[in-house]
């Protein structure tokens, strides 16, 4: 039989042993070794993530078990979306930093909104899933009905109807694999999203009520559960940053107010990493050293803690692809680790 290979797996082992680069070798290996003992990873993404399309990597790694929550951005958890419907509409603008403020205006009135190189088609994306969507809402509002955010796109994402208006690959859509997987997610500060904009848009014209979407308290209370029940169970669960900001900052407070608030016992996150180009100065909360968080009864000095200092969109996408090959190969990812290069 042929001997498996790894070669993202390999590379990084062989290639990466100071600054940066040893930062992401020792999380990918205490990350590994963390799933192996039979943990959970859970996942923060800020940033403008889906836009950069890393669901070519979530997806499998959500499927493949790698990945076991999620706490996202309002406009993280749209833009997935969005990406399934209209991905042959987007385009690229390699020369994005040499654009006038004339250039953007002119984007502007072609229904094109930009995030630094990438434009998104306001009819073919938005207005799509905007006509989707809005139903839900008054179905929800007629009925008295309310739920989390994110349960509305579960709903929509897993709609048989849907298929029709697929303008891209599901295999790369994260929410899509999310949302069959029944992920517990959280979407913190959804308000702050184009879809968040549109329904406050409807309460103001009083069409619809802001109570069919239950309160970020809500997912804080809903997520004790899920948290102490659920996900620190065993061998617990990880936490995985992209960036900083509401994504990372909300779901990690679960832990000292389970033990400060509610007076229970609660596990300490059993691995921290984050990747961030935010420089740690003037209370940067995106680029705080895992160390403060041990002040605020998030981590311990005993937790296994990472901060790469790079570009997710390049180290993220390297890290899941070792590790899904890790995880396929156990045997021969143990022999390569063993190694010394």
């Amino acid at each position: 039989m042929k001997t498996p290979t790894l070669p993202m797996l390999e590379f990084i082992l062989k290639s990466y042993h100071h600054f940066n680069a040893a930062a992401l070798r020792n999380a990918l290996l205490d990350y590994h070794r963390h799933i192996q003992n039979g943990g959970k990873m859970y996942w923060a993404v800020a940033g403008a993530m889906s836009t950069a399309r890393l669901g070519i990597y979530l997806e499998p790694a959500i499927r493949k078990g790698l990945i076991h929550g999620m706490s996202v951005t309002g406009a993280n958890l749209e833009e997935s979306l969005l990406r399934l419907v209209a991905h042959s509409h987007y385009q690229n603008v390699p020369d994005y930093r040499y654009l006038s403020k004339a250039d953007d205006a002119r984007l502007l009135n072609h229904g094109l909104s930009r995030v630094t190189d990438t434009l998104i088609p306001e009819e073919e994306a938005f207005g799509k899933i905007k006509a989707m969507m809005l139903p839900r809402w008054k179905k929800a509002h007629d009925a008295g009905q309310r739920a989390f955010w994110h349960e509305y796109f579960y709903d929509l994402i897993t709609d048989p109807e849907l298929k029709a208006h697929y303008n891209g690959k599901p295999e790369e859509c994260w929410l899509l694999a999310a949302a069959e997987m029944k992920l517990p997610l959280i979407a913190g500060g959804h308000a702050d999203s184009s879809f968040g904009n549109i329904l406050a848009g409807q309460c103001y014209a009083g069409k619809l009520s802001p109570s069919i979407v239950k309160s970020d308290i809500e997912y804080m209370v809903d997520f004790y559960d899920v948290y102490h029940d659920q996900l620190s169970t065993g061998a617990g669960v990880g936490f995985f940053q992209i960036g900083g900001g509401i994504a990372g900052d909300f779901p990690i407070c679960v832990v000292p107010s389970l033990k400060q608030d509610l007076h229970k016992e609660a596990k300490p996150w059993a691995y921290f990493c984050q990747i961030s180009d935010s420089t740690t100065s003037y209370g940067s909360y995106s680029g705080a050293t895992p160390n403060e968080k041990i002040t605020w009864d998030k981590l311990t000095k005993d937790t296994p803690m990472h901060v790469i200092e790079s570009d997710a969109t390049i180290v993220a996408p390297m890290m899941i692809q070792a590790l899904l090959e890790a995880m396929e190969y156990p045997e021969e990812a143990e022999r390569l680790m063993q190694q010394t290069f």
